[in-house]
C-alpha cells in the first residue's frame, strides 16, 4: 500500500481536460465506479465524492479476481476508503480462469464487465478510471496486432453497458495529472505488484517502451489519442456503408447472405459485408486470414462445392445461393426413443425438442394417442407417400425438393407409428396418417431452445 503525505496544496484544476459530462453524471440514477484501489480509480471516486450532487449517488465496487494472495486485504482497503468518504461500497468475487485461445488480461476483463453489467438499470452509468496512458498502451497493442480501424479507434469515452452505459471521464487526462492530484489530496492507494510483470504485453508497452518514446516525443499520449479519434470518426462512416452494403445481401429469416447479390460487390465490400456479419451474429471479428478463407472457399466456390470453414466454434457453410454461419449440427438420435401419449414434447437434444400442437390438419388425435410413438434416425432409403401426389418419393429427392440444406438432413427424425413410417420432422406427414379438416388433430413442431444463444 502506498501512502504519499504532503503538505496542503492547491486543488488542481484540469478545466476542459475533465470528461466534460462529468457534472452532468448528477442527472444519473445510480453511479457504479470501478474501484480497485490503485490511484486511478481513487482519485476518480475521491473526484466524484468531492461533488455533492454525485456523493449520494456512487456505489464504488471492487472486483476480487482470486489471482492476487492480497485481493482480500485491498478489499478491506477499499471498504475503509469508502467509510472515510461516506460512499456505499460493494465488493464481488469472480471467476477469471482464461479459456483457449484468451489471454489472461482479456479473461480478468470479461469477468469484470460480466459482473459489472447486471448492475445497471436504464438511467445507471459505471464509470472507469482509465486515463490518456492506458488509451496510448491500448492503440498500440491494438497496432501490433493488425487491427483495423475498430480497434485503432481505442477507447470510447463513452457506450452502451448493458441497461445503461459505461464512461471514462479520464481518458485525456494524463497519469501525471493523476500523481499529482494524489499526492496534493494525500491519498492513499495499492500498489498491484503484476504490474511489475513485464510478461503481460501491457505492462511490457508501459515499463520498458512507452517511457523511451515519450522521452524522444513527449505528446505522444495526445497525439496517439488524436490518430485514434480520427480512427474513430472514420469507422463510424464506414461502419455506415458497410450497413448499408450488409442489409443488400442479408436474409433475416435465417440469418444468412445471398450469395449471388454478394458477388456483385467488389473485394473490398464484400470483407465488410462479412465483418458486418459476424457482428449482428454476436461473434468476434474474423481475422484478415479468417475472412480471405471464406471468400475464396465458400463465396467464390464452384456452385456445387460443399465447404466447411470451422470459426469461434461455428461453421461457415454454403448450400444452393445461401452463405450460413451455425453451430455444428449434432447427428441424429442414435437409438429408438418413445414418445409417450401423456407428453406433449419430446426432448431430441440439448438444443431441439419436438411438439404436438392441436390443429385442424395433420395426423388425427384419436389415432395419435392410440398409437405407439417413436422417433427414429435415418437409415437410408426411406420413401413416403405424400398427401395429394402420386406415388412414394425418396427422403433425399423431398429434402432436396424443400431446399434443405445438407446438414441439417441427418438432424431430422423420422416418428413412426406403430413401427409405420408416419411423419417426417416438421415436415411431412404421410398420406396414412393425415387428416385436414374432418377431425381434431396433432401437428408436430420443431421448438429451438435459445437458437441464437452463443456458447463460445
Amino acid at each position: 500500500m502506498r501512502s504519499e503525505p504532503q503538505r496542503p496544496r492547491p486543488i488542481i484544476c484540469w478545466g476542459s481536460q475533465a470528461h466534460p459530462n462529468l457534472q452532468s453524471l448528477s442527472t444519473c440514477e445510480n453511479i457504479y465506479l470501478a474501484y480497485s484501489g490503485g490511484i486511478d480509480s481513487h482519485v476518480l471516486l475521491h473526484l466524484c465524492a468531492s461533488d455533492a450532487q454525485l456523493k449520494n449517488k456512487i456505489t464504488a465496487v471492487y472486483i476480487n479476481h482470486g489471482l492476487q494472495k492480497e485481493a482480500t486485504a485491498w478489499s478491506k482497503h477499499c471498504e475503509s476508503v469508502c467509510e472515510r468518504l461516506s460512499v456505499k461500497f460493494l465488493s464481488l468475487t469472480v471467476k477469471a480462469t482464461a479459456k483457449q485461445g484468451e489471454s489472461p488480461e482479456e479473461a480478468a476483463r470479461n469477468a469484470r464487465y460480466a459482473a459489472l453489467k447486471p448492475l445497471l438499470g436504464k438511467e445507471d452509468v459505471l464509470l472507469l478510471a482509465q486515463h490518456s496512458e492506458d488509451q496510448l498502451e491500448t492503440v498500440l497493442l491494438q497496432l501490433f496486432r493488425g487491427s483495423g480501424l475498430k480497434g485503432l479507434s481505442g477507447m470510447p469515452e463513452s457506450m452502451v453497458f448493458g441497461e445503461g452505459r459505461l464512461v471514462r471521464p479520464l481518458l485525456d487526462v494524463s497519469k501525471a495529472q493523476i500523481i499529482e492530484y494524489a499526492k496534493s489530496h494525500v491519498l492513499e492507494w495499492v500498489e498491484d505488484p503484476s504490474n511489475q510483470q513485464d510478461q503481460f504485453d501491457r505492462n511490457f508497452l508501459r515499463n520498458g517502451i512507452i517511457p523511451l518514446l515519450k522521452q524522444r516525443w513527449p505528446s505522444l499520449a495526445k497525439t496517439v489519442s488524436r490518430s485514434a479519434q480520427h480512427c474513430a470518426e472514420s469507422h463510424v462512416l464506414i461502419d455506415r456503408i458497410a450497413d448499408d452494403l450488409f442489409n443488400t445481401v442479408f436474409d433475416a429469416m435465417d440469418d444468412t447472405l445471398w450469395l449471388s447479390k454478394l458477388k456483385t460487390h467488389s473485394s473490398l465490400e464484400r470483407q465488410l459485408v462479412l465483418r458486418q456479419w459476424f457482428r449482428f451474429l454476436g461473434l468476434k471479428m474474423p481475422s484478415q486470414v479468417t475472412v480471405q478463407r471464406i471468400l475464396a472457399e465458400a463465396v467464390m466456390a464452384k456452385a456445387d462445392a460443399g465447404p466447411v470453414i470451422s470459426v469461434q466454434g461455428r461453421q461457415v457453410r454454403r448450400f444452393r445461393d445461401k452463405l450460413y454461419c451455425i453451430k455444428p449440427v449434432a447427428s441424429c438420435i442414435k437409438e429408438t426413443i418413445l414418445w409417450p401419449v401423456s407428453e406433449s414434447m419430446l426432448k431430441l437434444s440439448a438444443d431441439t425438442v419436438y411438439e404436438i400442437v392441436e390443429s385442424t390438419r395433420g395426423i388425427p388425435k384419436e389415432q395419435w394417442l392410440n398409437s405407439a410413438v417413436t422417433a427414429h434416425c435415418r437409415s437410408g432409403g426411406e420413401t413416403l407417400r405424400l398427401p395429394g401426389r402420386n406415388g412414394r418419393h425418396s427422403l433425399k429427392n423431398l429434402f432436396q425438393e424443400a431446399g434443405v440444406p445438407v446438414w441439417e438432413r441427418t438432424s431430422i427424425p423420422l416418428f413412426y407409428m406403430d413401427d409405420t413410417l408416419a411423419a417426417v420432422g416438421e415436415y411431412w406427414v404421410s398420406d396414412g396418417y393425415y387428416s385436414e379438416g374432418k377431425e381434431p388433430c396433432f401437428r408436430i413442431v420443431r421448438r429451438k431452445i435459445n437458437p441464437k444463444a452463443n456458447d463460445d
